[in-house]
C-alpha cells in the first residue's frame, strides 16, 4: 500500500499534472465569463436587431404541458407546468460560446508555439579553410586562390 501511495505522489507531483489541473481550473472560469458575454452582453443586442428576441427564452414545445396548454410566455413557465421544450436559443448560446472559447484557445496556442519556436539552425558553412596555409576558401574550390595549393 506504501509503495502505490509513493507512485501516486510522485504522478501528481510532476509538472505536467499540475499544469493540467491549473489549465483546467482556469479553463473553468474562462469559460463562464464566456458565457455570461454571450448571453449578457451579446445576446440581448442581437435579440434587439432581431425583432425583440429573447434568444434565452427561444423555445419550442414538443409536447403539451399537464394542463394541455402549449403556447407560454417563459421557458421556465413551460418547464413548470411540465412541457417538453426544444431550448433553441440556449443551444445558440452554447454554441456562439464554444467558437468564442475555440478562437480564444487557438490564439493562445498560436501565440505560445511562436515563443517556443526552435531556434534556426546554423546555416552550412560556405567556406572552409586552405590545410596550408588557413585562409578562408569556397568549398567547391579545388585550388587555394592564396597559396595555390591543392584542397581535397
Amino acid at each position: 500500500m506504501k509503495e502505490v501511495a509513493k507512485e501516486f505522489k510522485q504522478f501528481i507531483m510532476r509538472g505536467n499534472v499540475i499544469d493540467m489541473a491549473v489549465g483546467i481550473i482556469i479553463g473553468g472560469a474562462f469559460t463562464k465569463i464566456v458565457n455570461s458575454m454571450v448571453a449578457d452582453v451579446l445576446m440581448p443586442p442581437l435579440g434587439l436587431l432581431m425583432g425583440q428576441v429573447d434568444f434565452s427564452n427561444w423555445f419550442v414545445v414538443i409536447k403539451s404541458g399537464a394542463n394541455g396548454a402549449r403556447h407560454f410566455a417563459t421557458m421556465a413557465e413551460a418547464q413548470a407546468a411540465g412541457a417538453t421544450t426544444l431550448n433553441l436559443g440556449l443551444f445558440l448560446n452554447a454554441i456562439i460560446s464554444f467558437i468564442i472559447v475555440a478562437f480564444c484557445i487557438f490564439i493562445l496556442i498560436k501565440a505560445i508555439n511562436k515563443l517556443n519556436k526552435p531556434a534556426p539552425a546554423p546555416a552550412a558553412p560556405a567556406t572552409k579553410k586552405c590545410p596550408y596555409c588557413c585562409s578562408e576558401v569556397a568549398l567547391e574550390a579545388t585550388r587555394c586562390p592564396h597559396c595555390t595549393s591543392e584542397i581535397k
